[in-house]
């Protein structure tokens, strides 16, 4: 690999020597001025200072739409904390969710992410659901996520629940190979005053929020918050132009009373990122309001409405304003004693609006306005105290393809406390986006390159699954799913008169098994491990033709992995992560091995300094696109400062 030079216009030819040395003074000044705190108050929040049996019965809502432990959970779910986010010195909510084994996160420059779950994986992912707080944040456009879009202050995440496998009955169309849902803290838990700033070789990142009470029963809070990212760098030391800066604020209350609790919260963000022609720009808010009702009967009753605007100007290309009006209700109770029933209803309407700019392409019509209609029901029953049988349906309607049907059925036996073993059958689908009807190449007739699929039907995925969870021995556990995923009816480019049209000729499986486990080697050391390994086979079926095949429909490894050590040392966290991501067939990405280490101080819960460190061992690497234009990472230091709680 050619060596790396730096030059006058060379981001990284002026290391962030100054903002690093103001950090550590600053981090010094407060030490001086720090006592050591009580062992009680450090413990306080610490994943590695629980118990298995505690560890289990942190809740998630994603599987049923209730809380419910996760040792319950009958699907493949796991649950990221909010000090696991520390612990990881994450500085964005994409490379937090590398600590969930069963993603697959791959960077693909300074601000795009490729991630998805079980296959077909792409900077534009269309089989992957994404909530942040209830709501969801894909793009109508093409069904994906633009996480150049999508960020949290992470110091207020409280969890981020990831499951892997379909979740349509309860969440809808997209939801067919996994579901994540990034949940914020209530403004109760995030009083007083609090300023995170960090800066390192590529990266700066500055934070503050403040918390106070509003009347009896309210808790308001407010933040701010800055990001600066560097170029990244080609394998021969040449710029990849894709810098940024991004600016979000924003405010959460929450009101509770004795039996009821409302919460009203909202966001404004803008980031302005390098790219060629010029500079592309993403800018956007958004407001939900929740109100949740519990009656002594048991019954739960829940009602959200939010609205979202975002608009994206792309030079050369096109400029896109998307406005979203979602409102839902749920009604959660039980019938009879053995039953515990969920049902409710949602619709949704966005006004997406594109001024096409190139002569290239064009998305036609330019407008559309798009409503989803849906009601899903779904009945826990338990006719033993080891036994439960879920299932449900969900009919959900769109502007496409009308109504869609979206059933599940779960069976479960808990044979110990701490023993689960499950199965479930689903069926999934991916509604079209845009893309898939309204694109044209070039703008103006003749197409002569692609044209929309007036006839594209949504994609279908049978879902099959067998899952084991267990505490093996005091200190370890382990969770077990093997997975086997019909697909029918995928994206295909077939010919035609009036040029390529998107049909849906492609089918094919996706057989696999995710592999997690917690180890507590002793009261302050604790160890993460997870692995998956897939085997995805797809063709063009019978009677078909796909002028490109099958491989633009995501490009995945056959098996990745890691391994998370967190160690407890007084007022130190030491912490250490080992990454392995198996090849990429095409385009192709060689397999890299890497660590990722960080050491925290932390002398009263108050007050941190840590320095992060990533991919600490091991040559640069890349880890999505074609080799001549693609960055490669390397080794690279954050050092940042926490203050406040």
């Amino acid at each position: 690999m050619p060596a790396r030079t730096t030059g006058p216009g060379s981001k990284r030819a002026r290391p962030r020597i100054l903002p690093l040395v103001a950090l550590l003074a600053a981090g010094v000044a407060a030490a001086l001025g720090a006592r050591p705190a009580p062992a009680q108050l450090l413990a306080t929040g610490n994943l590695a200072d629980l118990t298995l049996e505690q560890l289990s019965n942190i809740e998630v809502s994603l599987v049923s739409r209730r809380a419910e432990p996760l040792a319950d959970a009958l699907a493949s779910a796991y649950v990221i904390s909010s000090e696991d986010i520390r612990r990881s010195g994450a500085t964005s909510l994409p490379e937090a969710l590398r600590l969930a084994p069963a993603l697959q996160v791959a960077r693909a420059d300074a601000n795009q992410y490729a991630i998805s779950a079980r296959g077909f994986n792409s900077v534009l992912t269309n089989k992957m659901l994404v909530m942040i707080d209830g709501r969801v944040v894909y793009s109508p456009l093409f069904s994906g996520v633009l996480w150049e879009a999508q960020d949290v202050m992470l110091e207020d995440v409280e969890r981020i629940e990831v499951v892997s496998g379909p979740g349509g009955t309860l969440w809808g169309t997209n939801a067919v190979n996994g579901v994540i849902h990034v949940v914020t803290r209530s403004a109760a838990d995030t009083q007083g005053a609090l300023l995170a700033a960090g800066s390192g070789t590529h990266d700066v990142v500055v934070g503050a929020r403040i918390g106070a009470t509003q009347g009896a029963r309210g808790h308001v809070r407010a933040y701010g918050q800055f990001s600066s990212r560097d170029n990244t760098e080609r394998s021969d030391g040449t710029d990849v132009t894709d810098a940024s800066e991004r600016l979000q604020a924003g405010f959460r209350g929450d009101w509770t009373g004795e039996s009821q609790a409302m919460t009203f919260q909202g966001d404004l963000y803008r980031s302005d990122i390098e790219q060629i022609p010029g500079t592309r720009r993403v800018s956007g808010g958004n407001a939900i309001g929740s109100w949740t009702r519990d009656y002594k009967s048991g019954a739960e009753l829940r009602a959200q409405g939010y609205f979202d605007y975002t608009e994206r100007e792309q030079p050369g290309s096109i400029n896109e304003s998307l406005q979203t009006w979602d409102i839902q209700a749920q009604h959660g109770f039980r019938p009879a004693p053995k039953h515990d029933v969920v049902w409710g209803l949602e619709y949704r309407y966005q006004a997406d609006r594109v001024a096409n700019l190139s002569p290239a392409f064009a998305l036609l019509p330019p407008n559309r306005d798009l409503r989803t209609t849906s009601l899903f029901a779904q009945d826990a029953f338990t006719p033993h105290e080891r036994i439960e049988l879920t299932g449900g349906v969900r009919l959900e309607r769109n502007e496409f393809t009308g109504w869609e049907y979206l059933p599940n059925v779960r069976l479960g036996w808990k044979s110990a406390k701490a023993r689960l073993l499950w199965g479930a059958a689903s069926r999934a689908v991916r509604a079209p986006a845009r893309v898939d009807r309204d694109y044209y190449s070039p703008a103006a007739a003749p197409h002569l390159f692609l044209a929309g699929g007036p006839d594209f039907d949504s994609e279908v995925a049978k879902v099959f699954e067998l899952g084991y969870r267990d505490q093996l021995a005091e200190g370890l556990s382990i969770s077990v799913t093997g997975f086997h995923h019909d697909y029918d009816k995928l994206r295909s480019l077939a010919p035609s008169p009036a040029g390529p049209v998107f049909q849906n000729g492609i089918e094919g499986t996706n057989t696999g098994v995710e592999l997690w486990g917690s180890y507590r080697a002793s009261a302050s050391w604790r160890f993460n491990a997870g692995w998956v390994q897939q085997s995805i086979d797809l063709v063009v079926a019978p009677g078909q033709t796909s002028l490109i095949g099958t491989a633009t429909l995501g490009n995945d490894p056959k098996s990745w992995g890691q391994l998370r050590s967190a160690l407890n040392l007084g007022t130190l966290d030491v912490d250490a992560a080992v990454r392995y991501v198996g090849s990429l067939p095409n385009p192709e990405v060689p397999s890299y091995a890497t660590l990722d280490g960080r050491l925290g101080w932390r002398p009263r819960k108050e007050f941190e300094v840590s320095i992060t460190g990533w991919n600490l061992v091991g040559p640069t690497h890349a880890e999505w696109g074609f080799a001549a234009a693609r960055p490669e990472f390397e080794r690279s230091l954050f050092l940042k400062i926490t203050m406040g709680s």
